[in-house]
């Protein structure tokens, strides 16, 4: 096809128009141009038939596919059409070059393809100094550009240095700028050469600092650019080219979420300010960064926990004490302490939360009773078991600095609870053990200080927590391994073990109805008679709680529910005559054990951490050259007071009428049978002085009389501990009187009325005393003993140490 000659054309008054998406064409340009709507290819066959001169304006809006006449921009290009072809698929390509500016005067045609009036806009070229100097820095700027990166071929860059008309340049520049639709309209609107150096300039100064940024960009990654970087730099770089054009980043939506979770946490001013700062870098951290998922998880733990949520709590006095009372019976002392917490709380309204230590044997209900003391006050209950912990970092948490650090398990807690205030207990705070990984005991004294728990320090969080409104409950069965200065910081609540009265009335209230419905039965199918209840304590369990007795229950009602399924239809009764088919023979027997009175054989008393027990005490004399012999695996205190009930012996031979040389011509041998089981404690000396006496002088021991005490050399009784526990347990073994310490008497007022009148009490002051009550008055016909008749010790189960 014949290119028209562009120094011959002019343009005529009223020519077609192409409406153009996405593209400006500048005078003085050849540019490829593709025509596919319709009124687009009937514009360009009108101007090929007329003098190939077409009016090429820019739509306002790309999308549109049929554009109004107010969709179209009023300036354009008149450009000559240099060539043209057809396409199989209908459309068209033409090549074109722009000849001058124009403005539409008005439109003569719209259908079918728009035709209008135009008016050539006559170029301003004002080639002054002012002009030449715009060029230079333009065409400075535009090499530089090149320089930065920016992909512009070379024969662009030598086109540009050979330009000598500043409106041509201004165009040439522009067209090979990536601007916007509407940034290049103002350049082609703009008729004066220097207004069009000018606003190229801007723009392609914007275009070079986006540039020099990414190039600082790239050097200060490069030297840790790897292949698997590689996704992170182009991150980086687009990250700082949003926050350059002020466009919203890909985390902005959640850091927004986190900060408006932290407006409605609530924290305290210094974690407040803590989880802001976090925050704050994880915003200037890329999303790849592995230390943003740890920011993450610490400001989840930050905003989870409860710095302000309370648990309304109840403070009706009369509904506490019903609650306590329906889930426990006795225990009197703890629920006095929680209502009189309660009446306090009333008072003041605001009252640090009590650290209260149960103390005592297993099954007696330390653990359980906190679930009840939750509910009397209204406050969600939680519980960590301490057993076995010999980790500091389990209390207090792990640094961040380690992977999958977590808090420790006292906050963990907390925020399980989801309030500030619940009923916390820590349970065998007694069992925990300590190694090279630190002291978990350390660690507690902070939580278990009221003077210092307001502002506990997690070694997770970094920040203060207020446990000063928490009730901690720790439990324990027995004192001697919590730590003197952790012991200070608890209030000590004893628990005892439970009289034969407590325990029928536990089970008839509590541990029946609890096992028949677990078992699927009702009281139609199953009822346990009284007697038989108290036969199953007596000859079938020997407990300071009542663990073994639930067990022993849950068996009767498992062998009930099996002959129910069997076809039994009658009820099942329990009573004392058939209890053997459900339970078998008894492996304890409630009485004394001794059938008569022996000689050196006395009965003593001893605690244990599982409550008290009954032991009995041995001694034998033997030919020899005064040996003292001491077996049944006792303790370094216990031979001491061995040795003191000799001593004190050999003063008193001539009050005993025994020979005073007898530790020169006999060996003593004392035992205390159970010899597997660990024994120590001063309280059993008055028992083997007794029992001592009684095989030197051949008078018999009073079966019926327990005894507990510890001896001095000059025959001093001295008072001991754990009286309520020694007494029960009595007791249960069927014994009718005790001697105790005349200084332990005190101590009685705390023995249940049915145990005291069940007992008569004796307090003494010397061991005088001792042997004048529980020695018989007759003396026994001395003869030697066969093995035959040698006293049996009695095979006993492994029992905790006795004190």
């Amino acid at each position: 096809m014949h290119e028209p000659d562009k120094e011959e054309l002019t343009i005529p008054e009223e020519i077609a128009l192409i409406p153009l998406r996405d593209i400006i064409i500048f005078p003085n340009l050849v540019v490829p141009l593709f025509v596919g709507r319709e009124k687009s290819i009937g514009a360009l066959e009108a101007a090929m038939k007329e003098e190939h001169i077409v009016a090429l304006v820019t739509q306002k809006m790309p999308e549109l596919q049929e554009p109004e006449l107010e969709d179209l921009y009023k300036i354009g290009t008149a450009a000559v059409i240099m060539q043209e072809l057809k396409i199989p698929d209908g459309t068209a390509k033409a090549l074109v070059e722009g000849l001058s500016r124009i403005e539409i005067v008005e439109f003569t045609q719209t259908e079918p393809y728009f035709r209008a009036k135009v008016r050539v806009l006559p170029e301003q070229e004002d080639k002054d100094v002012e002009a030449e100097a715009l060029m230079r820095n333009l065409a400075m700027l535009f090499e530089r550009s090149a320089s930065l990166g920016k992909p512009i071929p070379q024969e662009v860059l030598l086109a540009t240095a050979n330009i000598e008309e500043p409106g041509r340049l201004a165009d040439f520049v522009a067209f090979h700028l990536n601007l916007k639709i509407d940034e290049k309209q103002q350049i082609i609107e703009a008729v004066s050469a220097k207004d069009r150096l000018e606003k190229v300039s801007i723009f392609l100064n914007r275009e070079l600092e986006i540039l020099e940024l990414g190039s600082k960009i790239q050097s200060r990654v490069k030297d840790q650019l790897t292949k698997t970087q590689k996704e992170y730099f182009l991150r980086e770089q687009l990250k700082a080219i949003q926050q350059e054009l002020g466009m919203a980043n890909e985390q902005s939506a959640e850091i927004d979420e986190l900060k408006a979770k932290i407006r409605a946490a609530k924290m305290p001013k210094e974690v407040n300010e803590k989880a802001l700062k976090e925050l704050d870098r994880l915003a200037k951290m890329p999303l790849a960064a592995a230390e943003s998922a740890v920011i993450r998880t610490y400001l989840d733990w930050l905003i989870g926990l409860p710095w302000q949520k309370k648990s309304k709590q109840k403070l009706d006095l009369k509904e506490a004490q019903k609650i306590l009372d329906e889930d426990h019976y006795g225990l009197d002392q703890v629920k006095k302490r929680m209502l009189e917490y309660l009446a306090v709380h009333q008072l003041t309204n605001k009252m640090k939360g009590p650290i209260l230590c149960f103390v005592g044997p297993p099954g007696t209900g330390k653990t359980s009773i906190g679930k009840s003391i939750a509910r009397a006050l209204g406050r969600k209950f939680i519980r960590i078991s301490l057993g076995g912990v010999h980790d500091e970092a389990e209390i207090r948490g792990h640094r961040r600095t380690y992977v999958g650090a977590l808090p420790g398990r006292v906050i963990q807690a907390i925020n399980q609870a989801g309030t500030k205030n619940p009923v916390f207990m820590l349970d065998e705070i007694d069992k925990v053990g300590t190694d090279f990984r630190g002291d978990p005991t350390a660690a507690l004294l902070e939580v278990l200080d009221p003077e210092q728990n307001f502002s506990f320090s997690d070694h997770y969080l970094e920040v203060p927590f207020d446990l000063s409104d928490v009730v901690f409950i720790t439990t324990a069965n027995m004192l001697e391994t919590i730590p003197p200065a952790l012991r200070d910081r608890m209030e000590i609540i004893p628990y005892s073990g439970y009289t034969e009265e407590e325990k029928v009335q536990i089970a008839k209230k509590y541990l029946i109805p609890k096992q028949v419905k677990e078992h699927g039965l009702s009281g139609r199918k199953l009822a346990i008679d009284e007697k038989a209840l108290r036969k199953i304590i007596r000859e079938y369990t020997r407990e300071a709680g009542v663990r073994d007795l639930e067990r022993k229950i849950a068996n009767i009602c498992r062998q009930a529910a099996r002959k129910i399924v069997e076809g039994e239809k009658q009820r099942l009764r329990v009573m004392e005559k058939n209890l053997h088919d459900y339970l078998g023979l008894e492996p304890f027997s409630y009485g004394v054990a001794g059938e008569s009175d022996e000689i050196g054989v006395a009965t003593g008393l001893a605690w244990t951490e599982f409550g008290g027990d009954v032991l009995s005490v041995e001694a034998a004399t033997l030919p020899g050259k005064g040996k003292l012999l001491l077996t049944g695996h006792l303790g370094e205190v216990m031979r001491e007071s061995a040795q003191a009930a000799v001593s004190y012996i050999r003063s008193r031979t001539e009050m005993l009428k025994i020979d005073k040389d007898f530790y020169s011509e006999y060996d003593i041998h004392i035992h205390v049978p159970s010899g597997g089981i660990p024994k120590d404690g001063p309280s059993a000396g008055i028992t083997m002085a007794t029992a001592l006496a009684s095989v030197l002088t051949d008078r018999p021991v009073r079966r019926d009389v327990a005894m507990t005490g510890e001896i001095t050399l000059r025959g001093r009784v001295l008072p001991i501990g754990g009286v309520k526990e020694k007494t029960l347990s009595a007791h249960r073994a069927g014994i009718k009187e005790v001697i105790l310490p005349a200084e332990n008497e005190k101590d009685v007022t705390l023995i249940p009325k049915e145990v005291k009148e069940g007992l008569k009490f004796h307090f003494v002051r010397h061991m005088d005393e001792v042997l004048e009550l529980a020695l018989r008055k007759q003396r026994a016909k001395k003869k030697e003993l066969t093995k035959a008749e040698l006293p049996k010790v009695p095979a006993m189960s492994a029992k905790p140490k006795r004190r």
